[in-house]
């Protein structure tokens, strides 16, 4: 029984406020930490005639007093990850004003949260490090700068937790929305992160459909690969991009006395147009693409209202072909047909043909 309800509910609130804050001070000096102990292991190690040797050393006597000062959490593969973020990201040092001794405090919108660490304050407004400490031991393992710049905005802006970081990096989210882009579009997306201004800005080479649980064989049907996106759907609009809303499935038309279904209507707001998607697990047709003509026309006629943009279709081939979609289609249709495939793409593959494109764009 619960005779005081306003009580109760304000005391939750003010704890799970309270945990939540204490979280991202916790994360904000944890990362800003690692960040400092990896800047004195290298101004350490540069004081040594022989670095690589000396390096070895630091690493060795350093993981054991700390171990032997503080246990767990300070082993010699730890530290050489604290060395390598410092190294990653010597040029994002943060700006630091000092404090009273032994007191580091976290600015807050309502002040600043002392704790007995240290003699900083660190502004968290402009604290370059917006992500967990787990987050950067991931990015870390990423050498092209760009597309860590990349992953870390999208982070960033989508709210990633660690899961969906590691699969968005390991799918080469990066490599295949850059394969849709041109030279300047991918230079732009690595500073500004993925954010979609033209219908092609939404297009995957190709969409990565793992999560639907289907096995990447002949016998699966149409229908089954629909309810596998839709069992899982969260995962779904996440690998459309940013700003995909769920709208309706098997949306039917009906013309002279014929039923057709379109199998997914999502909107996305950011371009501010209803996107019409169909799944095709045999080979693509004229007449595949003249459905889609076909809905798409109906939606720019019946369905958008003023301010929105014209409709955007997209079949999600097994197989596309190029060819075909240019004969059949106008080039303004705003149709597209896209690969999807069932597995996670090996990255080393997309890796290497995004550079020989690069390679191309320059040539």
């Amino acid at each position: 029984m619960n005779d005081f309800p306003e009580l109760f509910e304000k005391s939750k609130y003010l704890i799970d406020n309270a945990r939540k804050g204490l979280g991202v001070i916790a994360n904000t000096v944890t990362v800003y930490t690692s960040f400092l102990l990896g800047k004195y292991m290298i101004e350490e190690e540069q004081q040594g005639r022989d670095r690589a040797k000396y390096g070895e050393k630091v690493l060795d006597q350093l993981s054991d007093y700390l171990t032997n000062e503080y246990g767990r959490g300070f082993s010699r593969s730890n530290l050489a990850g604290m060395r390598k973020f410092y190294i990653t990201y010597r040029d994002r040092e943060p700006a630091i004003v000092q404090s009273g001794i032994g007191q580091l405090g976290v600015m807050q919108e309502n002040g600043i949260v002392q704790s007995q660490i240290g003699q900083l304050t660190l502004d968290r407004e402009s604290f370059p490090f917006k992500l967990s400490w787990t987050h950067y031991q991931i990015l870390m393992t990423i050498d092209n700068p760009d597309e860590r710049n990349f992953y870390e905005i999208e982070a960033i802006k989508g709210v990633w937790n660690v899961k969906t970081l590691k699969r968005q990096y390991h799918s080469s989210l990066y490599e295949r929305l850059a394969l849709s882009r041109d030279k300047d579009d991918v230079m732009e997306m690595a500073q500004r992160g993925a954010v979609p201004y033209r219908p092609e800005d939404i297009l995957k080479s190709p969409y990565v459909l793992e999560f639907a649980g289907l096995e990447d064989k002949s016998s699966y049907h149409e229908d089954d690969l629909e309810a596998g996106v839709l069992n899982r759907l969260q995962d779904f609009l996440l690998e459309m991009g940013k700003g995909f809303l769920f709208e309706k499935r098997q949306r039917r038309f009906t013309f002279n006395d014929k039923n057709f279904y379109c199998d997914l209507v999502l909107y996305n707001r950011f371009l501010r147009c209803y996107v019409l998607i169909d799944f095709k697990v045999e080979e693509l047709t004229h007449e595949d693409l003249g459905q889609m003509q076909m809905y798409v026309n109906y939606y720019d006629r019946y369905e958008i209202i003023e301010g929105e943009n014209p409709t955007i279709g997209i079949l999600m081939c097994k197989k596309s072909d190029d060819a075909l979609v240019e004969l059949t289609l106008p080039k303004d249709s705003n149709i597209y047909a896209k690969e999807y495939k069932l597995y996670l793409p090996e990255k080393k593959l997309l890796q290497e043909k995004l550079k020989e494109w690069i390679e191309e764009s320059n040539g």
